[in-house]
């Protein structure tokens, strides 16, 4: 199952897309602003993060430095979910170095569609050229059991 953090200030928002996100079979953690969704990647090492820009004490560009020079992290999938739609706000947003950008309010068919296309990539980024996906952890699993 995949694994989604949530770092949303506002809780009505954070009710939606965990209710969203649960219908579609992921499983959802939750942290109110940035400084709690950056002690709950290092705990729960999420498979995607839904990062919300606006929010109390780290807001997401914040949040994002930290991760991007953090090398355990740099890795992670971070989409923003943001109330910045104004024109250049989307480039700005993935010049930071988010994977992707949905502004809010939050439609359910475009969150689904950018959720499946970075999870897609991330697992494209994480399988070998030439290698399927059951190859590369057949691999590793073999490297793992023999101590290589």
């Amino acid at each position: 199952m995949t694994n989604v953090l949530v770092a949303e200030d506002n809780l009505v928002n954070r009710e939606l897309l965990r209710e969203l996100l649960e219908a579609r079979g992921y499983n959802v953690s939750e942290a109110p602003d940035g400084q709690e969704a950056l002690r709950m990647i290092e705990q729960h090492q999420p498979d995607i993060l839904l990062l919300d820009i606006g929010m109390p004490v780290l807001d997401g560009f914040a949040v994002m430095r930290r991760i991007r020079e953090n090398p355990s992290l740099a890795t992670l999938t971070v989409l923003a979910v943001t109330a910045y739609a104004m024109q250049g706000d989307r480039e700005n947003v993935l010049n930071a170095g988010f994977d992707g950008y949905l502004s809010k309010p939050i439609n359910a068919g475009d969150l689904a569609n950018e959720l499946e296309r970075l999870l897609r990539k991330r697992e494209d980024r994480n399988t070998a050229p030439n290698e399927s996906p059951e190859e590369n952890t057949i691999g590793k699993t073999r490297v793992a059991g023999t101590g290589e």
